[in-house]
């Protein structure tokens, strides 16, 4: 059986990149919520030598994820996951940013690791950002909420950022959002252990990506020196 590996993110940016740094013999899936810019990706990754699929998916419905799952187990065997689908503060309000961010991430990981078996990997995408955040700010039995209670954690996490404006309440809210998917990875390491499945967080910081990009003139001011003092 082939093996296959889905990049969530994947029609540019670091999610093509890492897609560009996967062995061959995989078969690369490349989902986001553009099919034009998803196209393009894969043209780029056939003319590499890789075998590759497009199929469109808003990570931060639980439905389409699950389609996106059920598509790539009908390739092959899931081996990889890379979720790095995600908004950036410049790119959506808030509550926004915590859906996709945050329980787009606990799609991700709840969907495919129903499909995947002893050996594979998921690496949730995360952010320097989160680092910024204090964290008195973050409780944990509020993050716990997120795969319980969605309504009363997306009501929790925002309380905070819709005390601010413009992109200073993005900011905070990109930067929880961040922070949750570090705990939730480190969550999800010590559930799916046991069933041979690794799952780990990555950090970057500002990269020159097209999202990145957007971010350039506001990026270092994420938290707001008025809000931290």
């Amino acid at each position: 059986m082939k093996r296959v590996c889905v990049i969530t993110g994947g029609g540019s940016g670091m999610g093509l990149a890492a897609a560009k740094c996967m062995p061959k013999d995989k078969i690369i899936v490349v989902t986001g919520r553009t099919m034009s810019k998803l196209e393009k990706a894969v043209k780029e990754l056939e003319e590499a030598g890789y075998e590759a699929y497009a199929k469109t998916c808003d990570t931060s419905n639980r439905q389409q994820v699950r389609e996106l799952a059920e598509y790539a187990a009908g390739l092959g065997e899931i081996k990889n996951v890379i979720n790095s689908a995600g908004l950036s503060p410049a790119m959506a309000k808030p509550e926004q940013l915590i859906r996709v961010n945050a329980l787009g991430t606990v799609y991700i990981n709840q969907e495919f690791s129903k499909r995947m078996k002893e050996g594979s990997v998921i690496v949730d995408v995360s952010s320097n950002s989160a680092y910024m955040i204090p964290e008195f700010l973050v409780s944990k039995k509020t993050l716990a909420l997120a795969d319980k209670d969605e309504a009363l954690f997306l009501k929790k996490v925002l309380k905070l950022p819709n005390m601010l404006k413009g992109y200073q309440a993005a900011g905070l809210a990109y930067g929880l959002s961040k922070k949750f998917v570090i705990w939730y990875a480190a969550k999800c390491a010590f559930e799916y252990g046991s069933r041979g499945i690794r799952v780990c967080s990555l950090s970057p910081g500002l990269i020159a990506t097209d999202m990145g990009n957007l971010e350039a003139g506001e990026g270092g001011s994420v938290v707001g020196k008025k809000f931290l003092k």
